[in-house]
């Protein structure tokens, strides 16, 4: 007969281990988004490039994310709430990688925007909706780690302030495309490097969304309106 505790044992310091490993990986992510943002507004191509790479360490994570979960459930076979965790862990290790991604986006776009004429209040626009965003994934790590659907929940509904601040620097681009049209080429990088932070919001609340699950055993009942309503057209998919 298998010993219950030994096994429950190991379970939890094998979820402990990849519990580190997701706080690891949402270190470099909020590194990645802040050092993204910040060489976008000081046109530093060099923090680019080190975001651009960085993104390598966030995919290895992620993949030994899914090989330790793959091992735990194959080794352990974990009861229906043990399960319903380390299911939770990997959908929220791919969730910070897809973050990471967009940071990596939001660095390939430097060494070009660097070239053109600076968008008045760009910069400082797109730096307070990216540490938005980064503040909702320390907050969102944090709801998991402690276990807090309250705090997920709150993380989750900001994310209608991210949708807000979108639509705000959607139609200042569209200004300054219309006042000049030299503007034109810079201001559509820049929407779709806007897009892309927007789209960081919604992974870091799928993040949110995961926890509440973790939490409670359901995910949240009410749809969350999208406060979105520009055209997706215009800002296509980067990987």
């Amino acid at each position: 007969m298998q010993d219950t505790s030994h096994i429950a044992s190991a379970f939890d310091r094998d979820l402990h281990s990849i519990q580190a490993l997701i706080m690891k990986m949402g270190g470099l992510v909020e590194t990645a988004i802040s050092d993204a943002s910040k060489a976008l507004d000081m046109r530093d191509t060099e923090l680019a490039e080190i975001v651009r790479k960085n993104d390598k360490l966030i995919d290895e994570l992620e993949e030994q994310v899914s090989a330790e979960v793959a091992r735990v459930i194959a080794m352990r076979a974990p009861t229906a709430g043990d399960l319903r965790t380390v299911l939770s862990v990997m959908k929220i290790s791919a969730n910070l990688e897809r973050v990471g991604d967009y940071a990596k986006n939001l660095a390939k776009r430097t060494s070009v925007l660097s070239e053109m004429p600076v968008v008045a209040g760009s910069g400082g626009s797109i730096r307070r909706m990216s540490s938005s965003v980064s503040v909702m994934l320390k907050d969102a790590l944090d709801a998991y780690i402690q276990r807090d659907a309250v705090l997920a929940e709150d993380v989750r509904q900001r994310d209608a302030e991210v949708d807000q601040m979108y639509n705000a620097l959607f139609r200042e681009f569209l200004t300054h495309m219309m006042e000049d049209p030299r503007n034109i080429t810079a201001c559509m990088h820049l929407h779709f490097i806007a897009k892309n932070i927007e789209r960081m919001g919604d992974h870091v609340t799928s993040i949110a969304e995961q926890v509440i699950y973790l939490v409670t055993g359901e995910f949240p009942d009410e749809d969350r309106e999208k406060q979105d309503k520009t055209p997706y057209s215009m800002a296509p998919n980067e990987d």
